[in-house]
């Protein structure tokens, strides 16, 4: 059997056959054709190597489309124009990564001189507190980054010199080996991809066009902002390298815990003693906002520790947008510590005219547990 037929035909599946289908064929014809199947038999013997030979072929999709577009001769290295029998397909290819380049582009051969490489992007934590996320600010920065040389203005070459083309990639920014059946391309490490060299380096840069300085930068703190929150500033990172454009700055804020108020997206929450006789009897509070305002809250009569009095309008900015949150005060109910004789002598006639109904959870709570005593004593 020739080993230039037709590998489709070996595998007997059309060429727009998927992948299961070209798997399921050749599973079926290796166990027919399996010499351990067909002992002696040398055209058995043949015929399995030639499908396995094509099934290894057409399972790699690189491969694949290199055979789908030469042939045979997509494989026979050392062509070159006219090199081999009447030309054939793969003519004016030199290896095998040539091939690859002209299916795939430069991500599997010839990949050219790289693009200017971005500065990379720089990270600042901002510390604020929370009056200052409510109202918003204008905060000074200094940081150190690399920023683009200006003796040089970032070439990396000295004033009045230039650059000439890499001796060792010819210009290109890659270099070819030979890695088995494959041609491997990586970046020129004399000139880093770039084709071409500095003759002079810069003697402020050292021929990186960028040096290292501190930098103060105004940054815009919006009102609304939580922690988490990120500032961007663009083209305020690191410079690249030899003239390339720079990263960008992103400012991620922090809020410092506050003494009053805890901070829940756009709700500020609150806890507030109070006495216990403004529990019995209600009443008005008054609590400073941060905006400078008194925010006043009023106590309905008989309100228990725990319960929650929301204020609308009176929590954090909305970021970016209009409006406010709410203000959340969860209140507690104080137990007096320290009474005067007065009102010692006042709580016990209080306690005299007790009936129970006035505290319907307590009465209710040991009513249960009377009922369940008896139950038990039954």
């Amino acid at each position: 059997m020739s080993v230039e037929a037709d590998y489709y035909e070996l595998l007997e599946v059309q060429r727009t056959a998927d992948d299961a289908t070209i798997k399921s064929s050749y599973r079926k014809l290796a166990m027919r054709w399996h010499p351990d199947k067909n002992p002696g038999d040398s055209d058995a013997e043949a015929r399995f190597k030639a499908i396995s030979e094509a099934y290894d072929c057409l399972k790699d999709p690189q491969k694949r489309a290199a055979y789908d577009r030469f042939g045979h001769e997509a494989f026979k290295q050392g062509m070159s124009g006219g090199g081999g029998p009447g030309g054939g397909a793969g003519a004016g290819f030199s290896d095998l990564g040539d091939i690859f380049e002209t299916i795939f582009g430069s991500a599997f051969g010839g990949g050219g001189r790289q693009q200017a490489r971005r500065g990379a992007d720089l990270r600042y934590d901002m510390e604020i507190t929370l009056d200052e996320a409510f109202h918003g600010k204008q905060a000074e920065i200094e940081i150190e980054v690399s920023t683009r040389c200006e003796p040089c203005d970032g070439s990396g070459a000295e004033p009045g010199t230039g650059t000439r083309r890499c001796n060792l990639c010819g210009g290109h920014g890659q270099v070819r080996a030979q890695q088995g059946f494959f041609m491997v391309e990586r970046t020129c490490p004399t000139c880093h991809g770039r084709g071409e060299v500095i003759e002079k380096p810069c003697r402020n840069c050292r021929g990186e066009g960028r040096v290292d300085q501190p930098q103060k930068l105004e940054v815009n703190i919006p009102p609304g902002v939580d922690t988490g929150t990120r500032i961007r500033l663009a083209g305020k990172g690191e410079a690249g390298p030899f003239g390339s454009p720079a990263g960008d700055l992103y400012i991620f804020i922090h809020i410092k815990r506050h003494g009053v108020f805890e901070r829940e997206g756009t709700d500020l929450i609150t806890r507030v003693p109070i006495a216990f006789t403004t529990a019995a009897l209600g009443g008005e509070i008054a609590i400073p906002g941060l905006d400078g305002a008194s925010i006043g809250i009023d106590i309905p009569a008989g309100i228990q520790s725990g319960k929650q009095l929301r204020k609308r309008g009176a929590g954090m900015p909305v970021l970016q947008g209009r409006g406010r949150g709410d203000l959340i005060v969860e209140i507690m109910v104080e137990t007096p510590t320290k009474l005067s004789a007065r009102q010692k002598e006042l709580l016990r006639e209080l306690q005299e005219t007790e009936t129970g109904e006035e505290t319907p959870q307590s009465k209710g709570f040991f009513d249960r547990l009377k009922d369940m005593w008896e139950d038990l004593t039954d």
